[in-house]
């Protein structure tokens, strides 16, 4: 027995001079999260002694390219053999079972294996291997006594749908090349396989076609309205100065998409028809309708009018033109597929040009929906002719028959369009505005750069789901995937599209690749993590708003309840309400705070004692009516007093709007009889986005929300109420000393914007932040 013993101990005396962590399996987190990860023991790692062994030449062209990433930041190239070597310690080796993109990856001390059945598996497996390396890998400059290790790990992986992508807008933001392939190396990390580049639009023409020289000697410039944004900029003059701008010459096309190539991206140009056509148009008017009489220039914004000038539908050099154009474009893009377009073409001059009616009646068509249908279907028709298929915007189902084969991608609201293309059997893709635009706000407004619409926040994307309960069976089977669209109005230099792209880039290849089921929200910031000290490497600025406090305060019986929400759950909220600095030493925020007077409260997040986000300075101002209820049905009336003002973004969650703007009305319920002498009300307006004060303002009181009598009104002239600017404003009246217990507000609205203004024949909307009664 003695004997035995012995031996026993005698075989753990190797284990006891091991240190823990030679023990302990190390954390591994990979955005995309993979199918299935077993942690090992130990660490491989790769040195100038490493050698790779593959089996043809287009695996050896992924491991070269992998390769090169050490060359660059370790000053070591391991080795590259064909064939089997039994000095390798990197093998490939293809298993015809795995399903194409899927591999396993198995890393021990001694080697690392990596199967799969097609480039795209073993490239994806190195990809994933790129993840588990130093952030250091991603730098351009050796670093010196760096230890390239790869923790132990057995990784089964595959995507859960096949199309998985970003679209790029260089039409708006004319995006340098340079830029675009590093957006396509940080794609490929995140197994994201396709690069929508849409290059035309009202805006700019991207692309050089030698045919028509005058695309990109006009069509890719434009004034210089810049310092607006984007939804403020008037249309161009004749003869005004165009240096704004930029495009592709087609030896950049080729070198972009070699370079996507050897990243496994596929990248499909999208030559936008018949509207978002104005950049062309300028060059070429002749290929507008004879009903346009006006000076036609590349928008600078959103157009008004102007962007109602699309391509004729009843010229055949029309058509002519548009294949010629895709001849060349087909020429430089060996994609699969190419995108149309087809989205947002307004009909006015279709139904005022004499050749587009004179179609209709020739092609049987019964309004110009389906002239645009019969556009898109021989336009449609060309493309799949030279071998291609064809993608485009769900407008295409607004046409009584959509063109053979056409993909739809799913954008307005939620995408639900798609589900119309579906119903007849055509497949679709799944990018809508509401959740997967990223040119909407990624955080809490009050620190973001300006653009517009409402939040899509890192989990708003993180959390959506495309297959919805109540789809039919086989919607299913016809959804390819999903996209994240990156429109870039409100960029003005490159660092503003990385800032707007990453990280939720890397909640989209989540959506894209990883099964709902096997989604972690905690797991998945853990890894997100990994990946953006990646983008730090490679000198990208990527936003943090997502340690950045969402605030919410409600009037409840005659206090403030103030909400604060990060969407990150591994940070503290810290919090003052005496206009000091918050620290991590601060009160810890645990529920909802109550605020009963004007107090300054200052918040941040916290973790490890370090603040993440931005501080969060909310000054609760107090009068009369805050912390009272509003006694109207709309939900937002609430804001009318709960002592916070809004900022200059009217989508702060601090304006209160309604959905009928001619005339609004609301009553606030002071809770017992006051001295009324002042009455205020905070109105903001945006013209950009056609919001103004209303015309009159009518201020009544009651002591029982039944009898009332006025108290005085406000009116605003037509040139008061339509002024240009994003400004806020307090509509201020008198009250003398009043004596009441109700206040009531009655507001008719602007009417239509008039001719001249950047959003003529729109209906204006009224935003009022709070009202205020000393």
């Amino acid at each position: 027995m003695k004997k035995n013993i012995l031996i026993i101990l005698m075989a753990l005396l190797p284990l006891a001079g091991m240190c823990a962590d030679d023990l302990t399996p190390t954390p591994i987190s990979i955005v995309p999260s993979p199918v299935r990860i077993v942690p090992g023991n130990g660490n491989f790692t790769i040195s100038a002694g490493t050698v790779f062994s593959v089996e043809n030449q287009e695996q050896a062209a992924i491991a070269r390219n992998f390769i090169g990433l050490f060359t660059k930041s370790s000053g070591i190239t391991p080795q590259l053999t064909m064939g089997k070597s039994e000095k390798s310690q990197l093998r490939f080796t293809t298993d015809s079972s795995f399903k194409s993109e899927a591999y396993l990856l198995e890393v021990t001390p001694e080697d690392i294996q990596v199967k799969a059945s097609d480039t795209k598996g073993f490239f994806y497996a190195l990809q994933t291997l790129r993840l588990l390396l130093p952030a250091a890998i991603e730098g351009n400059q050796p670093v010196k006594d760096m230890v390239w290790s790869i923790p132990a790990v057995t990784i089964q992986d595959e995507p859960r749908f096949p199309y998985r992508a970003l679209m790029l807008d260089a039409a708006r933001f004319f995006i340098p090349k340079e830029n675009v392939m590093r957006i396509m190396d940080c794609m490929t990390m995140l197994k994201i396989n396709t690069l929508h580049f849409h290059l035309t639009d009202d805006n700019g023409w991207r692309i050089e076609i030698k045919k028509y020289p005058r695309l990109t000697e006009v069509g890719a410039w434009r004034v210089n309205h810049m310092d607006v944004p984007f939804y403020f900029r008037r249309n161009p003059q004749p003869g005004e100065p165009t240096p704004i701008g930029g495009f592709y010459t087609q030896e950049d096309i080729k070198e972009m998409v070699a370079y996507a190539a050897e990243r496994q991206i596929e990248v499909i140009p999208e030559i936008d028809m018949p509207a978002h056509s104005n950049a062309a148009l300028a060059a070429y008017p002749e290929f507008t309708c004879p009903a346009v009489k006006g000076y036609i220039g590349v928008i600078p914004g959103l157009g008004g009018g102007n962007s109602g000038v699309i391509y004729c539908a009843g010229k055949d050099s029309v058509f002519t033109f548009l294949q010629d154009v895709l001849d060349e474009v087909m020429a430089l893009f060996p994609s699969r597929y190419i995108h149309l377009g087809g989205d947002e073409a307004q009909k006015v001059y279709w139904k005022k040009c004499p050749l587009c009616q004179e179609r209709m009646k020739k092609e049987h068509l019964a309004n110009e929906e389906d002239l645009q249908g019969y556009f898109m279907k021989r336009m449609s028709e060309y493309v799949r002719g030279k071998g291609r298929e064809v993608i485009g915007w769900d407008e295409l189902t607004n046409s009584s028959f959509l063109p053979e084969g056409v993909v739809i991608q799913g954008w307005r609201g939620l995408g639900a369009a798609a589900l119309k293309a579906a119903e007849k059997g055509h497949r679709f893709i799944m990018t809508p505005a509401r959740i997967m635009y990223l040119i909407r706000y990624q955080g809490p407004q009050w620190f973001e750069p300006q653009t517009y619409f409402g939040n899509n926040t890192l989990k708003d994307i993180y959390d959506y789901e495309p297959v919805q309960a109540d789809w039919k069976p086989e919607y299913e089977s016809l959804l390819m995937g999903v996209q994240a669209s990156m429109w870039t109005e409100f960029c003005n230099k490159p660092e503003d599209v990385d800032y707007l792209v990453f990280p939720r880039l890397a909640a989209l290849a989540e959506v894209a690749w990883t099964q709902p089921g096997a989604k972690d929200w905690a797991s998945f910031l853990r890894a997100l993590d990994v990946y953006d000290e990646r983008l730090t490497a490679k000198g990208i600025v990527y936003s943090r708003s997502m340690y950045n406090i969402q605030h919410t305060v409600t009037p409840e019986d005659g206090v403030l309840k103030v909400k604060l929400e990060c969407i990150r759950p591994d940070v503290e909220i810290h919090y003052t309400v005496d206009g000091r600095e918050p620290t991590a030493a601060s009160p810890l925020y645990e529920k909802e705070l109550t605020v009963e007077e004007e107090r300054t409260l200052k918040c941040a997040t916290f973790a490890q004692g370090r603040q993440m986000g931005k501080t969060l300075t909310l000054p609760i101002q107090w009068n009369l009516a805050t912390a009272k209820p509003a006694l109207g049905s709309n939900p937002s009336e609430k804001l009318l007093t709960n002592g916070i003002r809004g900022s200059l973004k009217y989508s702060d969650f601090e304006w209160c709007s309604w959905t009928k703007n001619d005339s609004v009305s609301f009553t606030v319920d002071l809770l017992k009889k006051e001295v009324l002498n002042t009455f205020t009300l905070g109105c903001i307006t945006s013209s950009g986005m056609a919001i103004h004060k209303p015309v009159t303002v009518n201020v009544e009181i009651s002591d029982d929300n039944c009898n009332f009598r006025k108290v005085g009104t406000l009116n605003f002239t037509s040139q008061e109420v339509f002024r240009e600017g994003n400004f806020i404003e307090d509509l201020a009246l008198e009250m003398g000393g009043v004596q009441a217990r109700y206040v009531r507000v009655a507001a008719k609205g602007p009417g239509v914007c008039p001719e001249g203004h950047v959003r003529p024949g729109q209906e204006a909307r009224i935003l009022f932040d709070e009202m205020m009664i000393e």
